[in-house]
């Protein structure tokens, strides 16, 4: 259990570094996208829903916005 932080340090940097080829139109809809699936995620649970599933549609609504 004392790994799990280092995993999800590890993945972002990952994920950063990943972008740095994109063009700004990727970049935002990347940027859409995972900031859709956090705030569905968290509506979802709030709300007494599915987190994952709120996160799934967040996030294909914050890549297509």
């Amino acid at each position: 259990m004392k790994h799990i932080p280092y995993v999800f340090i590890i993945l972002a940097l990952v994920f950063s570094f990943s972008c740095t080829g994109m063009s700004s139109t990727q970049q935002s809809t990347l940027s859409g996208a995972g900031i859709g699936a956090v705030g569905g995620g968290v509506l979802g649970a709030v709300v007494g829903g599915s987190p994952v599933t709120g996160a799934i549609v967040g996030a294909g609504v914050g890549g297509a916005a």
